[in-house]
């Protein structure tokens, strides 16, 4: 390939046994974009890490520009060009736009600053790129896409010694846009390779990566399996190389709905600064229903999550379980059947550092089938992880068994841990669960894994379950969802049935717009 900015060759990372990244060879050319695509625990992180100078590879080399890249060092990837966006944004909230590009730029024992230089380097670049945001504007006051453009501004500028990116990363960088945002984004990386950008483009939505991408990088099991150009690949093609095998996407059915389940009555809730989080939402929730919120992060979506997780009270309205009240108790809504999938697998989900047979009882440790007069049931609590691991396939247990550290999990195997512990309930028993608040259960899974959990929610709904699924995919909630509201400054559109909404009216309301209400 002519004019190669970007080679890497035969880089290997052990992690202990795991081989996570297996004689990897890639190249990337000037004005392209690479699409890096694998199942959760294929590699990808890993072989970012290694080119961005977090992990330094064990074998192999890379090559910048002609240049050796030196291993282990993030300076030095930032020196010869190398940025990255990441899937969560790196600013501080409290600054301006101009004061988060220059963090990290300036010694603190610098007698003066180069602001004014600073300014002028941004504003350029973002008009060339066609990234227009004002300098002073605070972050906070920004929407995600504006947010985003910050991020890749923070990048690309150069000014004194900082070096501005020739070759970016982008990870997962649409998963928290409106429909519009994504186009705007588009446009954006159009023009960056137009004049010259080298992009490493990571998603988990396939269609996005066959219209953003010119060639297809595919890893699975720590193996570069495929390399193929975009033009005339399909998503069926991209799915099976990634798992290995056919991935046949589950199909909703109709049915009527059953009796209501959980009911919310001009509920609010007010953060302690006074901010209302939630502003007199009406919702009803019936069983073998799937109602989906969507929205842009920040709207509300985790307000309501937690009042349904039993985490967060309502500072006003009415809130009923089966025709009860019920307090701001998680275990009380535990004991009456709600199954409960946090946002956060990580940090809320599970806790990573306990093995893999204390988080799948997390939830239960003090029933009577876990737990007599206060003392654990170890072998009781070992059997149910065992039967969780089987019939929800849960990997990368081989080794240590149960007693497996959880942070050692893939997202999509840890996700399927927390799908087993909260559809299932306590041992024997095969009753579905009264109510499951999925909050973005599959935000960051590959296409297998993502078949995989809606597949569990749709079997519950189909046993008659009543399930609230809040994600920001829009693909995923058109795929699941009997009704769709959209959830926008913590106010609750009404819930039409899904047929009723297009993807135009969705990305209006998400972006609060009345017209789509």
């Amino acid at each position: 390939m002519a004019d190669m900015v970007l080679r890497l060759r035969g880089i290997t990372k052990r992690f202990g046994s795991l081989v996570a990244n297996d004689a990897i060879s890639l190249d990337l050319g000037r004005g392209e974009v690479l699409a890096l695509l694998g199942e959760n625990g294929a590699g990808k992180s890993t072989l970012v890490s290694i080119l961005f100078g977090h992990y330094r590879a064990d074998e192999g080399h890379i090559e910048v520009f002609g240049q050796p890249l030196q291993p282990g060092q993030p300076k030095a990837a930032l020196a010869m060009g190398i940025g990255m966006v990441h899937q969560h944004f790196t600013l501080a909230d409290n600054l301006s736009v101009l004061d988060n590009v220059m963090l990290g730029t300036e010694p603190l024992w610098r007698p003066f600053s180069k602001r004014a230089e600073a300014r002028a380097k941004l504003v350029e670049t973002g008009q060339r790129f066609g990234l227009g945001v004002d300098p002073d504007a605070r972050i906070a006051e920004l929407s995600v896409g504006e947010r985003q453009r910050v991020e890749i501004l923070k990048a690309l500028v150069s000014f004194g010694k900082k070096q501005g990116a020739r070759i970016l990363i982008l990870d997962e960088p649409t998963a928290v846009l409106t429909p519009a945002e994504v186009d705007s984004l588009f446009g954006t990386l159009r023009q960056l390779v137009a004049q010259g950008l080298s992009v490493i483009f990571i998603s988990h939505k396939l269609d996005e990566v066959l219209r953003v991408s010119q060639r297809i990088a595919i890893l699975r099991g720590g193996k570069l399996v495929a390399e193929l150009p975009a033009a005339g690949a399909d998503k069926a093609l991209l799915a099976e190389t990634m798992v290995g095998r056919q991935v046949q996407m589950p199909q909703r059915q109709a049915r009527a709905p059953g009796a209501a389940v959980c009911t919310l009555q001009q509920a609010s809730v007010t953060a302690p600064d006074g901010r209302r989080l939630l502003d007199g939402v009406d919702l009803q929730l019936r069983g073998g229903e799937i109602v989906a919120i969507a929205g842009v992060a920040g709207n509300g979506q985790q307000a309501l999550a937690e009042t349904l997780f039993g985490l967060q009270a309502l500072s006003s309205g009415r809130l009923e379980l089966q025709g009860q009240a019920m307090p701001a108790r998680p275990r009380d809504w535990v004991r009456a059947g709600v199954a409960r999938i946090p946002e956060d697998r990580h940090a809320v989900g599970v806790v990573g550092d306990l093995p893999v047979w204390e988080n799948a009882v997390l939830e239960r440790v003090a029933t009577l089938a876990f737990s007599r007069a206060g003392i654990m049931k170890r072998g009781a609590a070992m059997a149910h992880a065992r039967q969780l691991i089987q019939r929800f396939d849960v990997r990368g247990t081989d080794a240590q068994g149960v007693h497996t550290t959880t942070r050692a999990l893939s997202g999509g195997n840890m996700q399927k841990l927390i799908l087993g512990r909260a559809l299932v309930g306590d041992p024997g028993s095969d009753k579905p669960p009264t109510l499951i608040v999925a909050d973005q259960p599959t935000w960051g899974l590959d296409i297998g894994a993502v078949a995989y959990v809606h597949q569990q929610l749709l079997d519950a709904c189909a046993a008659g379950a009543a399930v609230l699924l809040i994600s920001e995919d829009l693909d995923e909630i058109f795929a699941l969802a009997d009704r769709i509201a959209v959830l926008h400054d913590g106010r609750l559109s009404a819930a039409r049935p899904a047929a009723e909404w297009t993807l135009a009216d969705i990305g209006l309301a998400m972006a609060g717009s009345a017209h789509a209400h």
